[in-house]
């Protein structure tokens, strides 16, 4: 299935909706080819720039989407429009319901044990058509990240979920990725915790108003207020310089911005 992608912010993004994402992975499932998925939101867009590991893992992705309400809002201002927000964690649970209802199975990367351990009950409870073929925490030293890789290579899995954060899931994605025989990779960063029940989900009112970052910050105010200040005031400016000048899509392995010159949106 080809679908429309849009050039923002230097990357390549599908232009697709969640009903098409979740074809596309049961395609996957079926042919066993490789499909990751990456998710971006204001955040990873104010990053890559200046993160050669973050931008790699992105490009490199199979599908590209966008995580953020601000995402989609900036795509339709600059006249490249993404049809609606998909979120990570709603990828998350749309392609458990897929393994409940076809009885495939998944690995489970990240977290703290104790997380983890309640992350597997409530899937259990929720999915219970669904298989677990394996899981591990996500506090392993980068020294037993072969073990880790060979063991989801001997479990089988249809779908790995990565609950880690940046920059070690991007680094055992990279080097691990290709080689895991795991036909949809999926980096859910903290939806383990929410499903696990440690953290709350903003309600779907703030959700669709694109607040959910707020939500976050009435959380936990002191860790939060000032980086998501910085990160949306940061944002902003760059959509204001892309309706200007348009970005360059960046090349894999480049360690510098492009330079902002107009490019022709790729189909």
């Amino acid at each position: 299935m080809r679908t429309q992608r849009q050039l923002l912010f230097g990357v390549y993004m599908d232009a697709i909706s969640m009903e098409d994402v979740i074809n596309r992975c049961r395609t996957a499932l079926v042919t066993r080819n490789r499909l990751l998925l990456g998710v971006l939101n204001a955040a990873k867009v104010v990053n890559l720039r200046k993160d050669s590991l973050l931008r790699n893992s992105l490009i490199e992705c199979d599908m590209l989407l966008a995580d953020g309400q601000s995402v989609v809002w900036a795509s339709k201002m600059l006249r490249r429009p993404l049809p609606e927000r998909i979120a990570g964690i709603d990828i998350f649970e749309q392609l458990l319901m897929l393994a409940h209802h076809d009885a495939r199975s998944i690995y489970l990367l990240g977290a703290r044990p104790d997380v983890l351990a309640r992350l597997e009950e409530n899937i259990a409870q929720r999915f219970p058509g669904l298989r677990i073929a394996g899981s591990h925490h996500g506090y392993f030293d980068v020294t037993n990240s072969e073990g880790i890789a060979e063991d989801i290579r001997r479990s089988g899995a249809d779908m790995l979920f990565l609950g880690m954060t940046s920059p070690k899931k991007e680094i055992f994605l990279g080097t691990y990725g290709r080689s895991l025989d795991v036909p949809i990779l999926h980096g859910v960063g903290g939806s383990f915790d929410i499903m696990a029940g440690i953290t709350r989900r903003a309600p779907r009112i703030w959700q669709r108003a694109g607040m959910e970052w707020a939500y976050r910050v009435l959380q936990e105010p002191r860790r939060l207020w000032w980086r998501y200040f910085s990160t949306n005031a940061t944002f902003l400016a760059l959509t204001a310089r892309e309706l200007v000048a348009p970005a360059r899509a960046f090349k894999a392995g480049k360690e510098t911005p492009p330079d902002h010159v107009f490019s022709s949106v790729r189909r």
